[in-house]
């Protein structure tokens, strides 16, 4: 596992880190896989869990802090997130702060997540959804900048919405978020127009979600796929969506090399960008892990394959189901 320096925290990471949005809002997840898939993880290097209070309203974070509690002699930083108190995500243009992180609400929920995880820190606490409207906004700042003190929250980030990866260039601007966590993949690489320049200039960490877009770069999607009516994809991947998202998978085919899977590419095509510090595949089970992790091994890909995947991009604009 290659490690990669955080941005101005100086922490060393793993660049394979763990998403356990997978733990809520999936179906099929089951809690000795998802232990024994954590533990192998730790084991094969992993150092860097996302989890967020919202993921089973503290259940993903409760498995994280039994999972850091199994591994009292590693390192293993936690980031979670505080959800939108209006319960929107992501957040809309126009929302009031008030109505989505007033300030004893981000204190109440830093107290929440601190009790879930077991930990008297929590290494990186990020807001679940935003909007660059608040960037000026005194409540959040004053917030953050107390739980700080009281040393509660080592250092703090932004869950960017979904293909709104221009939606913080100001607030980060302000010098208190240490992190960022954008949507980028081979389809969604317009983080590398603004944010990924800026965050390279303020020396902030860039966590890189939703690698094989929500499924669609493993391949194994058809325009025939359905989900569970209390599966979220059910409603992300609607006919419009699934449609589209199949042809661009199918496009890509031509471009995987002889050997390589399309989501080992996937995940080499984020790890060949230096401006990424981790990517967070959600890894359920044993062979998510094995094949994730074999991926960070340092070796960057053919210049010219390189150059071809930038024709794969896919610039979208949320829409009412793009969540």
């Amino acid at each position: 596992m290659q490690n990669r320096r955080f941005g101005r925290s100086g922490w060393q990471i793993s660049e394979i880190g763990y998403g356990m949005w997978g733990l809520a809002g999936w179906t099929g997840s089951d809690r000795k896989e998802t232990d024994d898939s954590l533990n192998l993880a730790v084991e094969s290097g992993v150092n860097f869990f996302d989890t967020a209070w919202g993921y089973g309203e503290g259940l993903s974070e409760r498995i994280l802090g039994d999972l850091i509690r199994r591994y009292p002699d590693r390192k293993l930083y936690a980031a979670t997130k505080i959800p939108p108190k209006n319960r929107q995500w992501p957040s809309k243009p126009g929302s009031s702060l008030k109505d989505v992180f007033p300030a004893d609400y981000i204190v109440e929920y830093t107290e929440k997540s601190l009790q879930n995880l077991g930990t008297e820190r929590i290494d990186l606490l990020q807001f679940h959804v935003w909007e660059d409207s608040w960037a000026q906004e005194d409540e959040w700042k004053e917030a953050i900048q107390k739980l700080t003190q009281e040393g509660k929250v080592e250092r703090w980030g932004i869950s960017v919405n979904r293909w709104e990866p221009d939606n913080v260039l100001k607030t980060l601007e302000t010098g208190l978020i240490d992190a960022v966590q954008v949507i980028y993949n081979i389809f969604d690489q317009a983080p590398e127009d603004n944010l990924f320049p800026l965050c390279k200039k303020l020396d902030i960490g860039v966590i890189s979600r939703v690698p094989f877009d929500e499924g669609t770069l493993t391949g194994t999607l058809t325009k025939e796929t359905t989900f569970p009516a209390d599966d979220w994809r059910s409603t992300y991947f609607v006919p419009e969506n699934l449609s589209s998202s199949v042809d661009h998978a199918e496009a890509l085919k031509a471009d995987i090399p002889e050997g390589m899977t399309m989501p080992e590419l996937a995940l080499r095509f984020i790890l060949n960008n230096p401006d990424v510090h981790t990517t967070i595949p959600g890894m359920r089970k044993l062979p998510h892990v094995r094949s994730n992790v074999s991926a960070s091994d340092g070796k960057l890909l053919d210049p010219q394959l390189a150059e071809k995947l930038k024709e794969h991009r896919w610039d979208r604009s949320p829409t009412q189901w793009s969540q």
